[in-house]
């Protein structure tokens, strides 16, 4: 990826953007269709019957599920404008009786694997793959340099195997934040040229369908990533034709695909994306969910 100086090539983008929340807003009015992507929830499963001298129970299992899985366990509903803060606590997640513990989904990005996932339709639906726009918000700690790491303190008490390792990595983490931003990108953050939204300020990256496609990309882009801790991913792209644009608002947990309506339909026909279509003026505020009840407790059975 090489950083675009010229960040005119966005003011198409910005005539079309503004209403505040609305699908439309964020991923731009006026496109044939639109298509909701949820990003998955983190998850891991702990033993409730084993726990260290801090009362932590250790993990059996790790994974990723779609939302449906925590509303099909709690008896909620699954909708095209439902909000994660009826499905789960927003700071808690939500723990169930088998030890299954749900955290949080991902904000303003989808994970970097969908997103590779996701280029095989966006390169059918336009006449330019080669040429692509990321925006990335400059507002990522990772490229203004406050993103913070604290380290943990010695208690006096041995250290465990796996205290050790996980002050190895947070070294490892640390020596390579150093470098994990690239200057210019880091020069563009701190003086422009941004490409200025309605309440957003963007670094624009040059790329291309197949490097997208690439789950790595990110480590090479010079973004933030470190080999220990992933960075910043994009909230914005499109390509040269502005046949489509792929929208991840940074207080979103969902991503807008708005294009043709071919390109919304496989979206929305293909298994890997929990997704659903919505319209341009769909809110997507918190409060847009009107099916789920307002959440009262952080916890729920099995």
């Amino acid at each position: 990826m090489e950083l675009i100086s010229e960040v005119s090539c966005g003011a198409w983008l910005r005539e079309r953007v503004g209403g505040w929340a609305r699908v439309g807003g964020v991923a731009g009015a006026g496109f044939e269709a639109y298509a909701r992507i949820l990003h998955p929830v983190p998850v891991h499963r702990e033993d409730l019957t084993v726990a260290d001298r801090w009362g932590m129970h250790p993990v059996l299992e790790e994974g990723r599920w779609p939302w449906s899985r925590v509303a099909a366990r709690q008896g909620l509903t699954m909708h095209p404008l439902v909000q994660w803060n009826r499905l789960a606590d927003l700071h808690q997640g939500v723990d169930f009786a088998d030890g299954w513990r749900v955290g949080q989904s991902r904000d303003g990005a989808l994970d970097v694997d969908l997103l590779a996932g996701l280029t095989r339709h966006l390169r059918e639906a336009t006449r330019s793959p080669e040429q692509l726009v990321v925006g990335i918000w400059a507002g990522w700690g990772e490229l203004t340099g406050s993103t913070v790491v604290y380290a943990g303190e010695d208690d006096g008490g041995k250290e465990t195997d796996a205290e050790a390792e996980a002050d190895a990595r947070m070294r490892l983490h640390l020596e390579e934040q150093r470098t994990s931003v690239a200057p210019d990108v880091a020069a563009a953050v701190r003086r422009g040229p941004l490409l200025v939204l309605p309440g957003r300020e963007y670094v624009l990256l040059a790329t291309d369908c197949d490097e997208l496609a690439d789950e790595t990309w990110p480590h090479r882009a010079g973004i933030g990533w470190t080999s220990v801790f992933d960075g910043p991913l994009p909230q914005l792209v499109w390509p040269a034709d502005h046949a489509w644009v792929v929208a991840s608002e940074i207080d979103w947990d969902s991503t807008i695909v708005a294009g043709s309506r071919a390109l919304v339909d496989a979206v929305l026909a293909d298994g890997r994306f929990e997704a659903f279509e919505v319209e341009e003026g769909s809110d997507l505020t918190w409060e847009g969910d009107l099916v789920n009840p307002p959440r009262a407790g952080w916890s729920a059975g099995p």
